[in-house]
């Protein structure tokens, strides 16, 4: 018995094709002449999937307003920042506003990441994949 020196396949994958995805797949594996599960294992092993991201008019419109209201939260933060370095310098008098500006800080911060992941959620819902 001749021992060959390759790796023993036991797993097979199968697909469905178009004719066009078809006819496409025949004229690549000539062109390569190579055979179809050799074609397919280097287009698994040597290449990386991008998602490709499609926006829709709507997803457009939600992008701009995200982008006003990230550029509103920025602008307000530098605002409440100043305002508590300020306190900070002061000391004693403002104990309890400086508390309530750090406790405004932190809920900015958490609704920003809110909607911030509420964008990527309505984003993630739309995309599709692409070698």
């Amino acid at each position: 018995m001749k021992k060959y020196n390759t790796p023993h396949r036991r797993r097979v994958i199968k697909t469905r094709l178009t004719e066009e995805e078809y006819t496409e797949f025949s004229e690549r594996i000539s062109l390569y002449k190579m055979s179809q599960s050799e074609y397919i294992r280097q287009a698994l092993t040597k290449s990386s999937i991008r998602p490709v991201i499609t926006v829709s008019p709507v997803n457009d419109e939600l992008l701009s307003a995200v982008g006003k209201l990230t550029a509103e939260y920025g602008k307000i933060g530098g605002n409440l920042n100043q305002i508590a370095r300020c306190l900070n310098e002061y000391g004693t008098p403002y104990n309890a506003l400086s508390q309530e500006v750090r406790a405004a800080l932190s809920e900015l911060a958490a609704l920003k990441f809110e909607v911030l992941q509420k964008v990527g959620e309505a984003i993630g819902n739309v995309q599709t994949y692409q070698l």
